[in-house]
């Protein structure tokens, strides 16, 4: 028998939560408890009540997330929010969630795995949150065409990724901070990349992407934040021998 303490307590000791100064209503670690074992994973970017209904659906009885049950504000527990909390209590459905832990860790985190699938398998630590690294950066023996990289990219998401063309056509130093990072372009560029790789930015990047020299490519929130879950629960899964099913539920963002 597996219990909910040990698979958190693993979870907890690889991504190490208390590094990270996160967003206030992450509530990074367990947000809701079960009857105490663990069966079966699911795995979803997002809590939803469409992900947590497809997860009971699927048999399972821990749930991990990125973003997790709290991320908005959900007083009072009345009408679908508690029809939510009432399908977890009967179903006996716990919730793990993390945020910036998934996005940085550097053998399971979203900017690590995208890394791999992208081919780059030596990567150094990029974009730093209070001395924390949150994403990944590689530098490239043999320069990618920047089309090239877009066509790359857009295999691995499974999406074509928005390119903002602000610097040279080939990329050689290139970071990847998964999701919504692209507001801090200058960040990016400061850290010496000639190429960033993130979720979404607003308007207003694409004359500072030119202004920096700097090529991003905005793949989409979810899109580039579905491998950090994916990596946890294969990763829980060959430590205690359990079955995981991940739940795609896209928000086209």
């Amino acid at each position: 028998m597996v219990t909910l303490a040990e698979v958190v307590a693993s979870a907890d000791a690889w991504l190490q939560p208390a590094l990270f100064q996160d967003y206030d209503r992450a509530w990074n670690g367990l947000q809701v408890e079960n009857g105490g074992t663990v069966v079966r994973l699911a795995a979803a970017v997002d809590a939803s009540m469409t992900t947590i209904q497809r997860a009971i659906d699927a048999g399972a009885n821990l749930m991990l997330v990125h973003h997790g049950l709290f991320w908005n504000e959900t007083r009072p527990w009345t009408g679908r929010r508690y029809d939510l909390i009432r399908r977890l209590i009967k179903s006996d459905l716990a919730v793990y969630s993390q945020h910036l832990p998934l996005d940085g860790h550097p053998r399971l985190g979203n900017a690590a795995q995208l890394a791999v699938a992208l081919g780059w398998t030596v990567h150094q630590p990029f974009f730093f949150r209070s001395g924390v690294s949150i994403g990944v950066q590689s530098t490239l023996t043999n320069p990618v065409d920047r089309d090239q990289l877009a066509s790359q990219l857009g295999a691995c998401l499974g999406r074509p990724p928005l390119l903002l063309p602000g610097g040279s056509p080939h990329c050689r130093r290139i970071g990847i901070c998964t999701g919504g990072a692209g507001a801090e372009l200058a960040q990016a560029a400061a850290e010496g990349v000639d190429t960033f790789i993130t979720g979404e930015g607003p308007h207003w990047t694409h004359a500072l992407a030119e202004d920096l020299g700097l090529n991003v490519f905005y793949g989409g929130h979810y899109a580039t934040e579905t491998f950090g879950v994916k990596a946890l629960a294969a990763e829980l899964s060959a430590t205690f021998a359990l079955p995981w099913t991940f739940i795609d539920h896209p928000s086209g963002l």
